[in-house]
């Protein structure tokens, strides 16, 4: 980063209760923080440049200003070097945005230091700097200080810390032995007295000191959460073994809450009380089917409430769309719904990583909100950072519960910006405008750092805040999203046939009255009988067989499988084309068994 400041900052973490570290980074903001070391860091040159026109310094001017700058170019860098156990001890992540300001001045400065050097008491003689260079010992370890800067300061602007990656880090650890170099070569100019250089050499000692006892004391904490991972993952084979992956059934719509103008909450739970049917993790959604104008349709929705709250399980919908509109207009309390869950592989346990970034827009906060919710409420350790779009402040979905979490969670972070309606919210004091590379890098530190990124919301607003990560040096493989969206259907522009439509295929036996179909899998060499509520997924799991899947509703279409014989019926068949199913192609999570059948999986 060149010394000017970046573009200007926005304010993140608009809470009414902000946690302390929270309070400090809106006060002592990146932007003031640049414009601070810019002015402080000129003031000594400028000090330096007016005694020099006005002869004030001293006898040896030459050898005063070599001194002066020198000093100033080594305690910068080991200011630098302050910078990390400053922000871990204060939690100020706005040091990190003036770190790099902080070390270019230090280049500066000792470039300064040798120039003047050169120039002045060498008289600009190359052959005679080489010559002193050689027969003055503290002049080597200078010289490979000034040495080493010259790549940090060559690699010091954005783009050259997006292009290297973590090899920018490795690379800039060389300040370190700069700072060594700068100490001894102090140390060996003064020879009487050592005090200033034996000062910040007690200094940088102590500076690696912290540094080893925190890489210490980091990795226990390493190790405890990696044992705590071994325990949960047991504790999860454990409990899968017990239970099966995907349940159906119907379940009772106990509560409706209005979260926004447009968005409601329906809280559902057990007919027959006690706990749920079901398990899931944060981030999954769950599947309902409802019958509307005669026929059945089927949609997915993401689970927004915790696993952990295991009596309910809730959906935040939006009234947007056929399906989502029959919910708002339909569906009150007391009603059931038919149901199955869980399903989808977008979800963070807390057990992947120690950090979890969540990029959310419009209600694409519900699998978020699942996430925080289940973290919070086991006390998770790791840092949570929310970055939520929303087009007004009236559309800020859990406002009030986000608010609150993070006055209790110092952990959780939340930065909402608002793309639209200025007018309408006026005194609104966060940020403004979409997603951009300048609020990303204000408010999130250290984007290099383990953890996924987890995005969820319009299409657009994905891809385009994916390139912004990717461009920061995130790699695109941690940047994770969440839509439903059949692409093949989407393309055809057509929903397919009405629901609960028969495939015919000759060549299969019917099943005798009464009992259930049979299922060959023919590439695997495998037979199973096929009750009539199991899907050919569901069969195809209890065998053993491997189908792809991914929401289990009819819609993504990953668990498209030729029928090669027989009938089947399915009540959702969005993610079939015309083209699709010309093939014989049907969905193996839809798809049952209405006579003997034969599927080629």
């Amino acid at each position: 980063m060149s010394i000017t400041s970046a573009a200007p900052a926005l304010p993140v973490e608009p809470a009414p209760a902000p946690a302390p570290a929270a309070a400090a980074g809106s006060l002592l903001d990146t932007r003031f923080a640049k414009h601070f070391v810019l002015v402080c860091g000129l003031v000594p040159a400028l000090l330096l440049a007016i005694d020099a026109k006005s002869g004030s310094l001293g006898v040896n001017d030459v050898n005063f200003a070599i001194r002066s700058t020198g000093m100033l170019g080594l305690v910068f860098l080991t200011l630098t070097l302050c910078i990390t156990p400053l922000r871990r001890l204060t939690g100020w992540t706005w040091l990190i945005g003036v770190r790099r300001n902080i070390g270019v001045y230090g280049c500066l400065y000792i470039a300064a230091h040798f120039a003047i050097f050169f120039w002045f008491d060498r008289d600009a003689s190359v052959g005679s700097t080489l010559s002193e260079i050689v027969e003055r010992v503290y002049l080597w370890f200078g010289t490979a200080s000034l040495v080493l800067m010259i790549p940090l300061a060559l690699t010091s602007t954005d783009g050259m810390v997006s292009r290297l990656g973590k090899r920018w880090k490795l690379l800039h650890r060389l300040t370190y032995v700069a700072v060594v170099c700068g100490v001894i070569h102090f140390y060996l100019l003064v020879k009487a007295d050592t005090t200033r250089p034996l000062v910040f050499g007690v200094l940088f000692g102590g500076l690696m000191l912290y540094r080893l006892v925190r890489g210490y004391l980091d990795l226990r904490a390493e190790l405890a959460q990696t044992k705590e991972k071994l325990a949960a993952a047991r504790k999860q084979g454990a409990r899968g073994a017990k239970k099966k992956k995907f349940w159906s059934g119907e379940l009772r719509v106990a509560r409706i809450f209005d979260e926004t103008a447009d968005v409601k909450t329906f809280r559902m739970v057990n007919p027959d009380g006690g706990p749920l049917p079901f398990e899931h993790t944060a981030g999954q959604y769950l599947n309902i089917s409802l019958p509307i104008d005669g026929k059945r349709v089927g949609r997915s929705y993401t689970i927004a409430s915790s696993p952990t709250r295991t009596a309910y399980v809730e959906i935040s919908v939006k009234r947007d769309g056929l399906f989502s509109k029959h919910l708002h207009a339909n569906i009150h309390e007391g009603d059931t719904v038919k149901v199955g869950a869980p399903a989808g592989k977008f979800f963070f346990a807390g057990h992947e990583a120690e950090r979890v970034i969540l990029v959310a827009g419009g209600v694409g906060i519900t699998p978020m909100m699942a996430v925080i919710r289940s973290l919070t409420d086991r006390c998770w350790r790791g840092e949570m950072y929310l970055l939520f779009a929303v087009r007004t402040r009236a559309d800020v979905i859990f406002a009030a519960e986000l608010a609150a979490l993070q006055a209790r969670f110092a952990n959780l972070h939340v930065a909402i910006t608002l793309t639209g309606d200025a007018s309408g919210s006026a005194d609104w004091t966060g940020a403004r405008g979409r997603i951009s590379k300048e609020l990303i890098q204000k408010f999130i530190p250290d984007l290099g750092a383990p953890g996924p990124v987890m995005m969820c919301g319009p299409e657009k607003m994905m891809q385009a805040t994916r390139a912004l990560f990717v461009e920061l040096g995130v790699p695109d493989a941690r940047v994770l999203e969440e839509a439903f969206v059949s692409p093949a259907a989407a393309a055809a522009g057509s929903s397919g046939p009405d629901p609960l439509v028969m495939m015919v295929e000759p060549g299969a036996g019917e099943a005798a009255a009464g009992e259930p179909a049979t299922v060959t899998f023919r590439k695997a060499s495998k037979s199973a009988e096929a009750p009539s509520d199991q899907t050919l997924l569901e069969v195809a799991e209890d065998c053993g067989v491997e189908i792809p899947f991914e929401c289990r509703s009819g819609i993504c279409g990953q668990c498209k499988t030729k029928l090669v014989s027989g009938r089947v019926t399915m009540d959702v068949q969005d993610a079939l084309t015309g083209a699709d199913r010309a093939k014989g192609l049907v969905l193996a999570c839809q798809a049952r068994a209405a006579t003997n059948v034969v599927i080629d999986a």
